[in-house]
């Protein structure tokens, strides 16, 4: 968590940029190489500036319900190249739609849905999620 630890301080994180700086630096010190990317809700802050800025170094995004969709325009998201698998519950009434209307632009998507799971799918359906 940001500000704990040897972690970099809060201040980094306050700006889209310091967020995708963060994600860029973790990346780096885990040594990984074209990922996949897989955001749940509030870690939509973090992963969706570092998918706008690099998702070329991504070997797919995995958006779970994410927040700060909105944050960004049809065009912005329609630059990005790199393979999506938009993922929600069904049960996720709030966060879910507007994540797919803002998502759907992605031009490399494909939209997977959990019958009967809410905003944290993967809890409420992990068999299906991992499927």
């Amino acid at each position: 968590i940001p500000g704990y630890g040897d972690s970099p301080p809060v201040e980094m994180v306050v700006t889209a940029q310091g967020r995708r700086t963060f994600l860029d630096h973790v990346l780096q010190e885990l040594g990984m190489q074209r990922p996949v990317l897989v955001s749940p809700s509030m870690s939509g802050r973090f992963a969706l500036p570092f998918l706008l800025a690099h998702g070329d170094r991504l070997a797919g995004f995995v958006p779970i319900a994410p927040v700060g969709t909105k944050d960004y325009t049809a065009e912005q998201y329609q630059g990005v190249q790199t393979p999506t698998l938009i993922l929600y519950g069904d049960r996720d009434t709030r966060l879910a739609p507007q994540a797919l209307q803002n998502l759907q632009h992605l031009p490399e998507h494909r939209v997977a849905v959990l019958p009967g799971a809410g905003h944290a799918c993967y809890l409420d359906k992990p068999e299906d999620f991992h499927r």
